[in-house]
């Protein structure tokens, strides 16, 4: 531990979590005045009346004051706040294809089996990804050019009657009208899909375009841009446009019949429209991760044959082949059968792509089972390394269910003698099944819930023997505590499983409708309710993402409450889907660690980085670069510290490959004891993140975890700090509800649960000792003066 001299002072680089906040919240103050950043990336501090920056509290350890700086970066305007931002979450399918990437098993060095079926893998992500796209493209084809242009604009209808009859018989008219749309909506994916966050500071910039060095073992190692992902949006922009002119040339089975020159050009435009479709799907086959192909094999043809040139020259030809595809179809027939097919087909491709992934899935999770097979059980990955699965097959069956969710109301809007395709049907059977089966298994999990809660509080089972040693002598804060302890371990521990349910559900209905369309069955009297239950499940679905939209635009404090879907999806880069928003960790991550190195140029500085939910991530990442990048010297005067975090009992476990547990036990031995976790048995988000298998033995918390050295085993019992938390290796558990209040700190009743670490008195202690100025085995100090007597007696029994 380096000892403090007469200059040392502490920057606490504080980051928050999911859903925003607001400077003064981040840091703790009345006001707050930015002294960095770019308006995106905001780098705040406290200030005082005149709007000017000013210090943080001192910080006192062992009876000494040290100077404190407390700063904040606030990323939450990166994914919310205003319209634009908002309707990312119309891409919410897209974004889950695109998380499930990171999702897959690590490959194991040098094993051959388990290096070909990654890369199986990864190519099945990317044309799954593809499909994804092209049933967008269908599925808004059946509402523009069906039933919109075709049947609701034909001449003769009743439909949207202030349209005059002469300009329905317009040559071109209902054709243009009804590929507009759909062109609109490939324009904006393109768009967003070329939007990237600026890194600040220049230098920085050039530092992340460098040649990366091998994989370090820390976390977020992997975490990096793809450069290959322009060829992979330009592949899904053609295969969008390919699609287009496919469904309106009579779709992927059969195309449309003429007589002369326009039979010829017709099946000219659709085999060029095949064609097309083949390139893409064969470019994201053969595409591959950032590490790209071997350059002394084909590798380097395959992206000379995808570099800008080529990939403008195929963008070109898509444009004139829809442009091609306006000037032969001068009139609509009265439907167009090109839309419910390719969604059908494309539907079938999508199951089979999942069920071929979901096989291939297994051997590498088992193969992988060797980096985790020595772990507790409560550290291993989700569903053994196979939790890809179930996380793509919502995403399929999301984007299939929005898209009907929308068709739905619009055919109801513009009037009840509109047809629908006939797979339609099966897609309102689909989710009417899966509704019923969703409703059923919440009743029987809530009421199987409720009963082992029920009876283990009535025989007095005692789930949360750590939460009797914090609250010692406080029964009434004991009592209340232990039902949020139930509750929050039930969440954490059981939440996985709630999205396995969900895609099982999901599955089961996906199964039963295709079957019946396979072999052509209608369906049955007795399925109505089904589908009449299905309907109302799509329309609630559309809906509500679209009312979220347009209260977005309304009222910017729902835009900022929509991000939280954003803030979880968008910290992966773009690998298996490119039009997904941009990816936040690869502009706030180089950003933070440029701010502690601009603070540890002064030798008496030392820097903590704090990170809450989400930030914790961010933080983690931030440090290990650091580690990276940093002198011997210099690492010495970095600390860590997470509140509410994920990091132990989340992120390793859904993200094997990017978060395993050994780069979190790589990086506590970095840190050299200053890694500091605050942690609430009541938050039901966050937990422990350096220690495992506690357990309370002769009135001690005892557990294993990290150890300074970077090893693993057991540790010293927990020692009780001066505010009442219990410090067992890196974690601090916190009592909740707090203890005191205390003169001279700020003042939170009730249970906390995930809100509010700041607020604790530990929050200081946990800073001076992740800045090295403080030993967790030092005298303990006197404890902190209550402002009230703490209750010692109590009637109140558990």
């Amino acid at each position: 531990m380096l000892i403090a001299g007469p200059d040392t002072r502490v920057v606490e680089l504080r980051v928050h979590g999911v859903q925003g906040t607001t400077p003064q919240t981040l840091v703790d103050a009345v006001a707050a005045v930015d002294v960095a950043g770019d308006g995106l990336g905001r780098i705040v501090r406290p200030a005082d009346r005149l709007r000017r920056p000013a210090p943080g509290p001192v910080l006192q350890t062992e009876g000494r004051p040290i100077p404190r700086v407390v700063e904040g970066y606030l990323w939450g305007g990166m994914t919310s706040g205003g319209v634009a931002k908002a309707t990312w979450a119309l891409l919410f399918p897209f974004s889950i294809a695109n998380v499930a990437h990171w999702m897959l098993p690590p490959v194991p060095e040098r094993n051959l089996p388990a290096h070909l079926l990654g890369i199986g893998l990864r190519s099945l992500l990317r044309v799954f990804a593809l499909l994804l796209t092209a049933l967008l493209v269908a599925q808004i084809s059946v509402v523009s050019l069906d039933l919109l242009a075709a049947q609701c604009l034909r001449p003769g209808t009743a439909c949207l009657t202030s349209v005059p009859a002469d300009v329905r018989t317009f040559p071109w008219f209902r054709t243009f009208l009804g590929l507009l749309p759909i062109l609109v909506v490939i324009a904006v994916m393109r768009r967003i899909s070329h939007v990237e966050w600026r890194i600040e500071r220049k230098e920085i910039a050039d530092a992340e375009e460098q040649e990366r060095q091998p994989s370090s073992g820390l976390p977020g190692a992997h975490v990096a841009t793809d450069p290959d992902t322009p060829a992979l949006r330009s592949l899904h922009v053609v295969a969008a446009l390919a699609m287009t002119a496919l469904i309106a040339l009579g779709g992927p089975l059969k195309q449309l019949t003429a007589s002369g020159g326009m039979g010829v050009a017709i099946t000219a435009a659709w085999t060029a429209s095949l064609v097309l479709i083949g390139v893409a799907v064969l470019g994201v086959l053969l595409l591959d991760d950032p590490t790209g192909g071997a350059p002394h094999r084909g590798g380097r043809w395959l992206r000379a044959a995808l570099s800008r040139k080529p990939r403008r020259v195929l963008l070109v030809i898509s444009v004139l082949l829809v442009l091609t595809t306006l000037g032969l179809q001068e009139q609509l027939p009265l439907r167009v059968p090109g839309a419910d097919v390719s969604v059908q087909v494309v539907a079938l491709l999508m199951a089979f792509v999942l069920v071929l992934f979901g096989l291939l899935l297994i051997p590498a999770a088992l193969l992988a089972r060797g980096g985790w097979k020595s772990l507790p059980r409560e550290l291993r990955p989700w569903a053994g390394g196979w939790f890809a699965a179930p996380v793509l097959a919502v995403g399929g069956l999301l984007g299939g269910g929005f898209g009907a969710g929308v068709a739905l109301p619009v055919r109801k809007a513009l009037g009840s003698q509109l047809q629908l395709p006939v797979g339609y049907h099966y897609i309102t059977l689909l989710w009417g099944v899966a509704g019923v089966l969703a409703v059923l298994s919440t009743l029987a999990v809530a009421s199987f819930t409720g009963a082992v809660r029920w009876r283990a509080f009535r025989k007095g089972k005692v789930w949360a023997r750590e939460a009797s040693l914090l609250h010692s002598g406080r029964m009434r804060d004991l009592r209340t505590a232990t039902r949020a302890w139930w509750w929050a371990r039930w969440e954490r521990n059981h939440g996985h499983h709630m999205i396995m349910i969900v895609a099982s559900v999901l599955v089961l209905g996906a199964v039963l409708a295709s079957l019946l369309r396979l072999r052509n069955v209608p369906p049955a009297s007795w399925t109505d309710p089904f589908s009449a239950f299905g309907v109302f499940v799509l329309g609630l679905l559309a809906v509500s993402l679209l009312r979220a939209v347009y209260l977005a635009a309304r009222q910017p404090e729902s835009g900022r409450r929509l991000g939280i879907i954003a803030d979880i999806a968008q910290f992966w880069p773009r690998e298996a889907h490119p039009i997904v928003p941009p990816c936040y960790a690869l502009k706030v991550v180089p950003e933070l660690v440029a701010r502690a190195q601009d603070h540890l140029r002064d030798p008496g500085t030392r820097v903590v980085l704090c990170g809450h939910s989400q930030g914790s991530l961010l933080v983690a990442v931030a440090a290990a670069r650091l580690l990276e990048e940093l002198p011997e010297h210099d690492r010495e005067r970095i600390g860590l510290l997470t509140a509410g975090s994920q990091l132990q009992w989340a992120y390793p476990r859904a993200f094997p490959a990017v978060v395993p547990h050994s780069s979190l036990a790589r990086l506590a031995g970095g840190l050299d004891g200053r890694w500091r976790a605050l942690c609430r048995g009541t938050d039901p988000l966050g937990g422990a993140v350096t220690t495992w298998r506690r357990q309370v033995f002769d009135g001690m918390l005892l557990g294993v975890g990290y150890r300074d050295d970077g090893s693993e085993g057991a540790l010293a019992p927990a020692l009780r700090g001066p505010t009442g938390a219990l410090v067992l290796g890196g974690d601090h558990w916190l009592p909740d509800p707090q203890r005191g209040p205390f003169p001279g700190r700020r003042w939170r009743s009730g249970v906390s649960g995930h809100a509010d670490y700041t607020s604790d008195p530990e929050w200081d202690r946990a800073v001076a000792i992740a800045a090295g100025l403080l030993r967790v085995d030092a005298p303990e100090a006197p404890p902190s003066p209550f402002a009230r007597r703490p209750e010692m007696r109590s009637r109140d029994v558990l």
